[in-house]
């Protein structure tokens, strides 16, 4: 194996430590060892998820619950050079996620174990380095399932990275940045006092935690300094400090920024602190960089939720942390794809459900402005599945918690700590005990924030975690019939409807629009309503047994200021929980978006709602049997009325009235064009056509980027949409798609958004789903085009050039 040279330079580098690695799908007890021979093993880049390599397979551990795919145990290894000057140095490995029960080896030496998959963890590895070569060597052992009701991926998924600091420096998670904003005029909202001559101030405290692994006892310099998001420096503040030999210090300091520039969903500005570390003479040991943001907010018991003194609705969905066909290794991009998808739809909020996302997700939460709830727990003491954290909890959740907390307190978007979704230590007395030593873990390193937990038992009186009286804000899964009254049944208490919906669609797909059916009717009448097409209706009127459909959802939770917000199940489709449906079914039909990232029809009613952006969506497509009755639904909004045409003659006009989120009209289909028309007071707003299409005839690709870096990471998501002669996407169309690429890339993963296709994610192939697939293509770390071709038994081929640059 060939080692890779890290060189590290004065004062601190955060190096990635992805590449170069060795794995083995299977397990291998020797491999711990320095001296163990790989050279057979393959070779990856990580992140790396080798579930989502896997087949699809009934049998597999994880079941249809957990996807369908395998599990098992697989081993990494790396080679490496250490930094020449790493002697007296803390050198850092760092690993952001490994799913699961990871053990990490040093030249043979053991360095630990971490069960929770979904924990931040690092070891410090400076004694066990040696000059010259060294090997690092993890095991990942997901193989006890079922262990999680959702898709988990397998590996060492999240990022790895190699840390070089000074002997004095901070601490890992070390900085604590703490903002409020104050001003003379407390009768305006803060951003009227920032946009007025009134003058206004945030004061900045900022905790640091120092370490002094080696090194006697010495005086230094703090040197703190305030970055604005221009880059340009606007405060600076020094002070001195001692330290002792092989200790950790808490310094705090104190800063104020003029007039700041307030962190908003609308503008999410960002500034930076630069800690830096000095020797008495002057010199730079160490430079800890910060990013944070200024905002306020607030829950109210009856006015709900504001945001910088601006009353707002938190518009959220719930998010699992896989992206689809790229399974659960981490992609910026993949994840910047799905929020920009839900920032169009009007999202404004996510939730990690059920556990600490990546931190480059919280990264891009604070970049995109999404206010987050950042979520630790599926379950304590009690399980939910026969192998998962429950098995855990009692030795690990203390550190797990911690260690989320300091790792993300700094980011702005997230308002919320949750320690628990649907915890079964409600319904017995051991929850009272567990929610108050949980709230008193976050509180202890982070009082800027309430603490939350998503609950579904809904009488106080039996429900021992409210009765812990230790949560700042009461959080409802479901149970949107009960919105109206809580402030009667809970006097003063605040709210936020913590999941919601669970309306089941499948895109595309469209049968009897007449009435709402729950799907399965309750949790014990075995599931038999369903159709040979493994689908549930788009047209919003199927859920859950426990929820209910996204229009009734909404129009409760929209009604009431003291509603602070919700958190629809889910923003996207994802792998596992395929309910209602048995095997093969093995990904979600609670998705606004489907898997590959087409939006659903609901997506238009939200957006409808929740932007100020004209919005006419009807629905379904326009092929049907002659003389068939078709319920036409249309979603509009900044209109009074829609009036819809069939083949030039008009059908009506429907407006909203009361509680409708749409309108709708029954048509006897004949082929031709159905045109809806918006209109504002007789004027024209927006004109949306649906026509019959005929057989297909050829393929068209839409990529979303056709320009992306030649960073070995970078995504284009090529859309494939099969036509007719005309153009039309034909909605019934299942064609077989074959791809060929040339150049500089290769393709990441393929999807059409069926939630029962047990084809490979992992493909040069795809079938079409009511006319379209996805192809994901990657970019490599060389520049230049690479040309993606799509190709099908009787359709004209398409190809497109997608570049790639630096």
């Amino acid at each position: 194996m060939t080692s890779r040279v890290y060189a590290v330079p004065e004062p601190r580098t955060r190096i990635s430590f992805n590449k170069d690695w060795k794995f083995f799908l299977g397990d291998e007890p020797n491999a711990k060892s320095s001296s163990f021979n790989d050279l057979k093993w393959r070779k990856l880049t990580l992140p790396h998820d080798w579930s989502i390599e896997g087949k699809f397979d009934e049998k597999n551990p994880a079941k249809p619950e957990g996807g369908g795919l395998p599990t098992g145990i697989g081993w990494y290894r790396k080679e490496f050079t250490a930094p020449a000057n790493f002697k007296n140095r803390l050198i850092t490995v760092e690993f952001d996620g490994v799913y699961k029960n990871s053990e990490v080896w040093i030249n043979g030496q053991y360095l630990g174990k971490r069960p929770y998959g979904y924990s931040s963890f690092s070891y410090e590895i400076s004694k066990f380095l040696k000059t010259g070569k060294n090997s690092v060597a993890v095991k990942v052992d997901n193989s006890a399932q079922p262990d999680s009701r959702w898709y988990s991926g397998s590996g060492i998924y999240r990022n790895v990275w190699l840390t070089s600091a000074a002997a004095v420096s901070v601490k890992c998670n070390g900085v604590f940045v703490k903002t409020t904003v104050t001003s003379g005029d407390k009768g305006q909202s803060i951003e009227n006092r920032i946009l007025s001559p009134v003058e206004s101030l945030a004061s900045i405290a900022v905790d640091i935690e120092l370490e002094n692994k080696f090194k006697a006892k010495g005086n230094y310099k703090i040197l703190t300094t305030i970055f604005d998001d221009k880059g340009l420096k606007i405060v600076q503040k020094q002070w001195r400090i001692s330290v002792d030999q092989n200790t950790s210090k808490l310094v705090t300091n104190g800063l104020d920024i003029a007039n700041p520039k307030l962190w908003s969903v609308e503008r999410p500005v960002m500034y930076k602190l630069v800690t830096e570390i000095m020797q008495a003479d002057g010199k730079i040991i160490d430079s800890y960089t910060t990013p944070f943001g200024i905002r306020e907010f607030n829950f109210d018991a009856q006015k709900g939720f504001s945001l910088n003194g601006k009353a707002m609705k938190i518009l959220g969905v719930c998010l699992h942390h896989d992206l689809g066909a790229l399974g659960a290794a981490v992609n910026v991009r993949a994840m910047e794809r799905q929020l920009e998808i839900m920032k169009a739809m009007g999202v404004n909020a996510i939730r990690t459900a059920h556990n600490p996302p990546a931190p480059e997700f919280l990264d891009l939460c604070d970049k995109m402005g999404f206010l987050v709830m950042d979520e630790a727990f599926d379950m304590w003491v009690k399980k939910k599945t026969k192998n998962d954290y429950h098995l855990n909890f009692p030795e690990w959740h203390k550190s797990d918690l911690e260690d989320m907390i300091k790792r993300d307190r700094n980011h702005p978007s997230i308002i919320l700590w949750s320690i628990g979704n649907e915890i079964r230590e409600q319904f017995d007395s051991t929850g009272v005990a567990l929610t108050k030593e949980l709230v008193g873990i976050v509180k202890n390193l982070d009082k800027t924030r309430p603490v939350i937990s998503a609950l579904t038992e809904t009488k106080a009186e039996k429900n021992f975690i409210y009765q812990a009286n230790a949560l700042d804000i009461y959080g409802l899964n479901y149970n949107h019939k009960l919105y109206k009254d809580f402030p009667t049944n809970y006097p003063g208490v605040k709210f936020l409807a913590t999941e919601t919906t669970s309306a089941l669609e499948t895109r595309g797909f469209y049968d009897t629009a007449d009435t709402i059916r729950r799907w399965p009717k309750d949790g014990k009448t075995k599931f038999t309503e369903g159709n040979k097409e493994w689908s549930a209706s788009a047209y919003d009127n199927v859920s859950a047994y426990w929820g209910s459909t996204h229009e009734e959802t909404w129009a409760a939770a929209k009604k009431y200021d003291h509603v602070a917000g919700l958190f629809v199940w889910t923003g996207f489709d994802y792998l596992g929980e395929p309910l209602p449906y048995p095997w093969p079914a093995r990904s979600s039909y609670f998705g606004i978006v489907d898997l590959a990232g087409f939006p659903k029809d609901s997506y238009y009613m939200y957006q409808s709602e929740w932007t100020n952006k004209p919005v006419l969506h009807i629905l379904p497509h326009w092929n049907w049997k002659q003389g068939k009755s078709v319920e036409v639904w249309a979603y509009y909004n900044k209109a009074d009325e829609v009036e819809l045409y069939l083949n030039g003659k008009s059908l009506g006009k429907r407006s909203k009235h009361g509680d409708d989120l749409h309108v709708l009209w029954k048509v006897p289909f004949e082929p031709g064009t159905l045109k809806a028309v918006s209109r504002k007071n007789g004027k024209d707003i927006l004109v949306r056509e649906v026509k019959t299409a005929g057989k297909p005839a050829k393929i068209e690709l839409i990529a979303d980027r056709k320009n992306i870096k030649a960073d070995g990471k970078d995504l284009s998501f090529v859309t494939v949409r099969i036509l007719d002669a005309a153009g039309n996407v034909v909605p019934d169309a299942d064609n077989l798609v074959d791809f060929k690429l040339d150049g500089v890339g290769f393709i990441a993963g393929v999807d059409n958004g069926f939630q029962a296709s047990l084809e490979p994610f992992k493909a040069n192939y795809r079938k079409a789903f009511h006319g379209v697939c996805l192809a994901i293509v990657q970019s490599t770390e060389k520049t230049g085009t690479i040309k993606l071709t799509a190709s099908s038994a009787g359709l004209s081929p398409s190809s497109i050039i997608i570049k790639t640059g630096k």
